[in-house]
């Protein structure tokens, strides 16, 4: 049997000196140990020595240096990945998975689980091997996207480092971790860490072999209630599945608990109302108990904090329709090809908490030169000068409108500065190029408006932020 702490210690001397060969260590060791037997030990204990393998075999320390957000848009699901998710059909359909019974088994699942989903306002979906496989087809490649955008953020202020330790609660199927597995570069070491007792967690595991060299998972095929979690985590990642817990504020908190000192909770959840507002809520009770909100809702005001009804959700590109919802969807004997079980929108609701006080935006407004949300009532049919974050894409038309013709409706955006009780709406009636960078400002992006008008809104019961040819508007 090969020495694993000879194969250890000359790996600790060798990463400081050079890349570490297995061949080299292999002439080091006892027995000439076979070098493919030392590149085995070598990945295995790569979490412990905190190393990366190379393409070339070879193994060297995790850089310092911290991920880099994402360049541009995702514009697709990997194809690796989809061709691992339909080896998984073949193999448990056969090869014309998406057509005859399996097909239509298949389809009916996923109506069954979207429905099931709207009447029960998010509540538990009952998963088996059949579900699980719908589910994957359906909702893979939208929840690979998402979490990257919302890791984005962290990577934004260099809070990810390359040596990443991550918890994920209700891993499902694997959207998420796949994500965070792509999102990271080729030089970053991950430990990864699933919760996931239904079905789902077979198909997260073959997926997750298609992941990379330097994704060392473990995965826990039981309930995030009966797991113990003891350790700390660079990343607790609770995707989707809140709604689904019995308790889910009980849990995000014990899960709060076991994020290290310079590390973040990162919760996902679907955009529609009752799953936004929801994750919403429970954001503001850890923040009162004393978790840091980080984004992408702000907090402008000292000893101030939202209080409305916080429906916010971010709309990103739309993916290429993977070849899998293609064959599904065209598979259909009375619909085929009208779009049924394709699913590329990429809308989701997030929060980012965090232990050590740090947010996204750090900015401090005094009342004596901007006027608070807190106090709209006062300013109704006064302009205004303000602070504001964009907290939603375009609500009407064009999400992603800049320069809208005379045919689109007016531009309207969700606005938060944290203090506000009732929801307020930045309201374009006309677009100028002193108010443009409203249109052009990312979500989460905090502007400056100057010269805003404020009116109510009996229709919505907020707040319009009228913004037209007297508004000048700034990103900060």
């Amino acid at each position: 049997m090969t020495d694993r702490e000879a194969v250890r210690s000359n790996a600790k001397y060798l990463r400081n000196v050079r890349p570490i060969d297995p061949e080299e260590i292999s002439d080091y060791v006892e027995g000439r140990a076979h070098p493919a037997v030392v590149r085995r030990i070598l990945r295995e204990e790569a979490t412990d020595l905190g190393l990366v393998e190379r393409e070339d075999g070879r193994f060297v320390p995790v850089p310092d240096d911290p991920v880099a957000p994402l360049s541009g848009p995702i514009e697709a699901f990997p194809e690796r990945y989809a061709r691992a998710l339909e080896d998984v059909l073949v193999d448990r359909y056969g090869p014309d998975w998406q057509t005859g019974a399996s097909g239509d088994l298949l389809r009916s699942v996923i109506r069954q689980v979207k429905a099931e989903y709207l009447e029960s306002q998010g509540r538990s979906v009952e998963y088996d091997a059949d579900v699980a496989a719908g589910y994957a087809i359906y909702h893979l490649p939208a929840y690979y996207a998402a979490v990257q955008y919302a890791l984005s953020d962290l990577a934004d202020r260099g809070l990810l480092g390359r040596h990443l330790r991550v918890l994920d609660v209700g891993a499902g199927v694997g959207g998420p971790a796949l994500g965070l597995a792509d999102f990271l570069p080729d030089d970053a070491l991950l430990e990864y860490h699933a919760v996931e007792p239904s079905p789902a967690a077979d198909i997260l595991e073959t997926l997750l072999e298609e992941a990379g060299r330097n994704v060392h998972p473990t995965i826990r095929r039981e309930r995030i209630e009966d797991a113990d979690p003891d350790e700390e985590y660079d990343l607790v990642l609770v995707a989707n599945v809140l709604s689904e817990l019995d308790d889910p504020e009980a849990v995000l908190r014990e899960l709060f608990d076991r994020v290290a000192d310079d590390g973040s909770l990162l919760a996902l959840a679907p955009a529609d109302r009752e799953t936004s507002i929801q994750l919403r809520e429970r954001e503001r009770a850890l923040e009162r108990e004393g978790a840091t909100v980080y984004g992408p809702t702000v907090r402008l005001w000292p000893d101030h904090r939202p209080t409305d009804r916080g429906w916010s959700f971010d709309v990103r590109p739309d993916l290429a329709v993977p070849g899998f919802q293609r064959r599904l969807d065209g598979a259909d004997r009375e619909n085929a090809g009208d779009g049924e079980f394709e699913n590329v929108d990429v809308q989701y609701t997030y929060s980012i908490l965090r232990r050590d006080g740090k947010r996204r935006i750090e900015l401090s407004l005094d009342s004596g030169r901007w006027a608070r949300m807190a106090d709209s009532e006062r300013h109704v049919t006064n302009r205004v000068d303000l602070v504001a974050a964009k907290l939603s894409r375009s609500l009407s038309g064009d999400p992603f409108v800049t320069d809208p013709g005379p045919e689109d409706s007016n531009p309207i955006f969700k606005i938060s500065d944290g203090s506000e009780s009732v929801d307020h709406y930045a309201v374009c009636p006309s677009v100028t190029a002193l108010n443009r960078p409203l249109l052009e400002a990312g979500y989460g992006d905090v502007c400056v408006f100057e010269g805003a008008l404020v009116l109510w809104n009996d229709d919505e019961e907020g707040y319009n932020v009228v913004v037209d040819e007297e508004t000048v508007v700034d990103r900060v």
